[in-house]
C-alpha cells in the first residue's frame, strides 16, 4: 500500500534527521528502500501511525494497532563495507534502549539478533535492509516497531510481547520518544566509521544483551536446532556459543533452568 501522502506531516530535523510522519503505509522499510534506489539524501526518517504491511525477520509480518507503536525507519548511508550492516542494527537498538530508560525508566535488553525484551517479553523489533553494490554499501535503511501502549502487539502475541506503558505505568508520548532514540542512534552511528567507535558500539551491544551468559535454543537457517550457552559477540555481530561456534543467522529462544529461573 503507498503511504497517504495527503496525511502526511514533515515534522521537520530531529537530532539531525529529517523526519515525515505520515498516518498509514504499508512498510516504512520498504518506502525508504525505495527512495535509497532513488538516490534520497541520507538522514531520513520516515514514521507512520499504522502499517498494513509491517514485516519482521524472515518475512514474518506484523500488525500494531493505529497509534499504538512507534513504527519508523531510517535511511543511513554510514560509508562502511557491507559486512559492517549489524553495526547500524546494534546502532538503533542501543539508542531505543537508553531512550526508553531516560523517558520511561525502562531499560529492555538486547536479544540476539534484533529484539528489545523485558523480561523475555518482546518489546521491540529491529529490521535492517541495504542496498548493496559488490562489497560496497551504499545504504541501509533500519526500521523498528517498539510497543508502546496497552495492546500494541497483535493478540496472537499478546502472551510474548509487552508494551513501554505497561512496564512504565505511565503514558509515553511518541515524538519524544522517537526524538530520544533518535539522538542516542546519532551518537551510536557517530563513531560507525573508526575502529575505536565501532569497539565502543560492540561492547555496549555486549554489555546490554539479554542473550549472552544464558542457554539458549538457536533455530538456523537450514530448519536445523543446536542448544548451548551463548557466549559473545565477536566484531561482525555474529553470536559465539561455548564451543566456539558462530552462528550468523539464527532465531533464538532463552532457555530456563530446572528450577525454572531464567
Amino acid at each position: 500500500m503507498e503511504r497517504n501522502l495527503d496525511r502526511g506531516v514533515d515534522r521537520g530535523e530531529v537530532a539531525g534527521y529529517r523526519v515525515e510522519w505520515v498516518s498509514e503505509t504499508g512498510s516504512t522499510n520498504a518506502d525508504l528502500l525505495a527512495e535509497a534506489r532513488r538516490g534520497s539524501e541520507t538522514n531520513r526518517v520516515l514514521v507512520a501511525d499504522y502499517q498494513s504491511a509491517g514485516r519482521g525477520r524472515r518475512g514474518r509480518t506484523w500488525e500494531a494497532a493505529p497509534e499504538s507503536s512507534l513504527l519508523f525507519s531510517v535511511l543511513t548511508r554510514p560509508g562502511i563495507a557491507a559486512a559492517m550492516a549489524h553495526l547500524v542494527t546494534n546502532a538503533l537498538a542501543l539508542g531505543a534502549i537508553e531512550a526508553c530508560d531516560s523517558l520511561a525508566g525502562v531499560r529492555p535488553g538486547l536479544k540476539w539478533p534484533n529484539d528489545l525484551v523485558v523480561a523475555d517479553r518482546k518489546l521491540a523489533g529491529v529490521l535492517a535492509e541495504s542496498v548493496v553494490a559488490g562489497d560496497r554499501l551504499e545504504a541501509v535503511v533500519v526500521g523498528m516497531g517498539l510497543n508502546v501502549r496497552t495492546g500494541a502487539a497483535p493478540p496472537e502475541a499478546a502472551e510474548s510481547a509487552v508494551a513501554l506503558e505497561d512496564v512504565c505505568g505511565a503514558i509515553v508520548d511518541r515524538e519524544e520518544l522517537l526524538a530520544g532514540v533518535l539522538a542516542r542512534f546519532s551518537h551510536w552511528m557517530g563513531g560507525i566509521g573508526q575502529q575505536g567507535g565501532r569497539a565502543d558500539l560492540m561492547a555496549a551491544a555486549r554489555r546490554e544483551s539479554a542473550t549472552l551468559g544464558r542457554r539458549v535454543s538457536v533455530e538456523l537457517g537450514d530448519g536445523s536446532v543446536l542448544e548451548g550457552l551463548a557466549q559473545d559477540l565477536d566484531e561482525r555481530g555474529a553470536l559465539v556459543m561455548e564451543d566456539g561456534m558462530r552462528v550468523v543467522v539464527g532465531d533464538v529462544v532463552h532457555l530456563r533452568d530446572q528450577s525454572g529461573s531464567p
